[in-house]
């Protein structure tokens, strides 16, 4: 922009940013219709619950999380700025920043990274809060100015910005079609995926308890057709809970009495067939987190030919846009103090784009129409620096 430009645009101002709707404290409780129904009667998504059915209760939905924020956990990175790679890659009270914010993503949709300063206004450490106790605070036109921290009854402002306009909170997030401030995390299209997979083990486990046998109806006959009195039936129920009830008593031969008559329930197979329901359920999750399935150890997936394939493809469509997508957002907070710093993982350091890599520098070595400048430039190398 020319002088003149700048001096037009000194006395015309900024142009107003549109208002945005203020969001409410906790981005992840949101009751739908029907006064706590949702459609077709799902229950309202509850982040603190739904992350512990999912991280805590479901091996499938923990490792697929632990494959993707591992994976940009550890990925070597390019050079840069030596500070900037320090900050980015020390622990802060013992937790990995990279590890814990695609964590945070995958699961709420949302990472915020707090910015901590010396004396001297310089970043010394980068802490992930907890999204789950982080609500944006909105000016009157919308737009957020400052961030709540909300934790054991105490909650803490850190404004948007320090005296010297530099950032004290960065925050990360996927994108959501119907909210101004808060992203919508993969663990929210997973829930009911996670919860049948859920529901099923807990059947199979009931029903391992019982002796792989359905339950049964005690038939009481009488040629009068008289029945029990109620302090019959009280004892009879009693005497089945405790001593007929329960893995420890699976197959307990059963004494009867008096006209009763114990009659088996039968179960179809496809009844019982509810290892094919545990596996599509789990293709849902895997599907949820961008992971697929065959890493997962799921059976009945043909999509890729072996678990290279399925290496490459994750990383491809999943690690490397979302270590972008997080990249790109700790370059900008951290600008003003690291204006050259890049942070990119080597490409040529991972394993799994092996192939891929070598594909490409021997598709640019044979080109003869580019200068050796050009084909650095092609792989993302340095330029030659000569003596």
């Amino acid at each position: 922009m020319s002088f003149i430009e700048s001096f037009v645009a000194a006395f015309k101002g900024v142009s107003p940013r549109v208002p945005l709707a203020r969001g409410a404290a906790s981005p992840w409780f949101f009751a739908e219709h029907g006064g706590g129904q949702g459609y077709g009667g799902r229950t309202p998504f509850e982040y603190t619950q739904a992350v512990r059915r999912a991280y805590l209760e479901n091996p499938v939905a923990q490792r697929a999380v632990r494959l993707v924020a591992e994976g940009i956990g550890g990925a070597p990175l390019r050079p840069t700025d030596v500070r900037l790679t320090a900050l980015v890659s020390e622990t802060s009270a013992g937790q990995s920043l990279l590890e814990t914010l695609a964590s945070h993503l995958l699961l709420h949709g949302n990472a915020y990274v707090q910015v901590m300063k010396d004396a001297r206004g310089r970043p010394v450490e980068l802490f992930a809060l907890r999204p789950d106790r982080v609500s944006v605070v909105a000016g009157e036109d919308g737009w957020p100015e400052a961030y709540g921290y909300d934790v054991a009854g105490k909650r803490m402002a850190i404004p948007l910005l320090d005296q010297d306009a530099s950032p004290n909170v960065i925050h990360i997030r996927h994108f959501h079609p119907a909210d101004d401030h808060y992203g919508a995390g993969c663990l929210c299209a997973a829930d009911e995926a996670i919860a049948t997979h859920n529901a099923a083990s807990v059947w199979n486990r009931q029903l391992l308890e019982n002796a792989a046998r359905p339950s049964g109806a005690l038939v009481y006959e009488t040629p009068d057709g008289a029945a029990l009195t109620s302090e019959q039936f009280d004892r009879l129920k009693a005497e089945l809970g405790a001593a007929y009830s329960g893995s420890a008593n699976a197959g307990r031969p059963m004494l009867l009495e008096g006209g009763l008559s114990w009659q088996a329930m039968a179960m179809t197979p496809a009844d019982m067939d509810f290892a094919t329901l545990k596996a599509a359920a789990a293709r849902d999750i895997a599907l949820a987190f961008g992971v697929p399935p065959m890493l997962l150890g799921l059976p009945g997936d043909a999509t890729y030919n072996n678990y290279r394939e399925a290496n490459r493809a994750l990383w491809r469509h999943t690690l490397l846009p979302l270590a972008a997508k997080i990249f790109a957002a700790i370059g900008e907070g951290l600008g003003p103090w690291f204006p050259e710093g890049q942070l990119t993982i080597d490409l040529d350091q991972v394993p799994a784009l092996a192939e891929d890599r070598e594909r490409l520098w021997a598709q640019v070595n044979a080109a003869d129409f580019l200068d050796p400048a050009e084909k650095r430039a092609l792989l993302g190398l340095e330029p030659e620096h000569k003596p």
